[in-house]
């Protein structure tokens, strides 16, 4: 046979069976679709189910000063009263190294602070305000973001203008006269965990405000409005040059977050 009979035959076979050749090809090489990096894991997301909320309060907010009529508007005060939304907060005199350091950018970095050390101790943290360039939120708005976060305490975070500039210290305002159960002794334990705090890392209690570092105070809406232990803590004052010093100092405002963190893990037995 032929080799053209013997194709023709092979041809037919194949047809019988239903199977039509193809010609070669050349395969393409695989693709894998590039992946993007997985974000590191979320530190709230491994927090305990049974972790406790904390809920930290920066004081004042970056945006402040360019909405004056907002932040001016009139709301509760927790006593029958009204006072403003919000406040611009103070900063640091003069134009040295240190001068003209804003109270909002220095609340907002210590509460950073204080969350990384708290979340690493499995607490979870919540904030008042997500950044440092935004308007409010009011004060009343704060006491509610720990009232319905049902949070286990809420501390508010500052730093003072004293009306000398030796003035120096830091003091804790707790609500007084008391308006809730809250208000009573467990704000009072909460302020005073703080005072040890902050003295476990070297600061001393104010010397122009309250007695051995606590200021009981009816006056601070957030304060009155809370329903869960409150206490506000006003770090040093911006005006005395020496304190200004540490305010602006990343070292420093390290040590003012490890003692705030203390205060509060004190409280929650952690």
């Amino acid at each position: 046979m032929t080799g053209r009979a013997v194709l023709v035959l092979l041809l037919a076979l194949l047809a019988a069976c239903g199977t039509t050749p193809t010609p070669p090809t050349t395969a393409a090489p695989s693709r894998v679709p590039a992946q993007a990096p997985s974000p590191a894991p979320d530190a709230q997301a491994r927090a305990a189910p049974d972790a406790p909320v904390v809920v930290l309060d920066p004081g004042h907010n970056g945006g402040n000063a360019g909405a004056a009529d907002e932040i001016a508007r009139e709301v509760p005060d927790g006593r029958g009263g009204t006072k403003p939304c919000n406040t611009t907060g103070t900063a640091t005199s003069g134009s040295g190294t240190s001068g003209g350091y804003a109270e909002h950018a220095f609340a907002f970095d210590v509460a950073q602070r204080a969350t990384r050390v708290l979340t690493g101790r499995g607490v979870v943290v919540r904030s008042t305000r997500s950044d440092d360039a935004g308007v409010g939120p009011c004060v009343d708005q704060r006491a509610a973001a720990a009232n319905d976060a049902r949070a286990a305490l809420t501390v508010s975070i500052h730093a003072d203008s004293a009306p000398a500039t030796e003035d120096r210290g830091f003091h804790i305002a707790v609500a007084d006269p008391a308006l809730a159960p809250s208000q009573r002794g467990p704000s009072l334990d909460l302020a005073r965990a703080l005072v040890a705090g902050l003295e476990g890392q070297g600061f001393a209690p104010s010397t122009y405000r309250g007695e051995s570092g606590l200021d009981p105070r009816p006056d601070l809406a957030g304060l009155n409005l809370a329903r869960v232990p409150a206490a506000l803590v006003e770090c040093g004052n911006m005006r005395n040059p020496g304190e200004a010093a540490v305010l602006t100092d990343p070292a420093g405002r390290q040590r003012y977050a490890d003692g705030i963190a203390a205060g509060i893990l004190q409280t929650l037995g952690r």
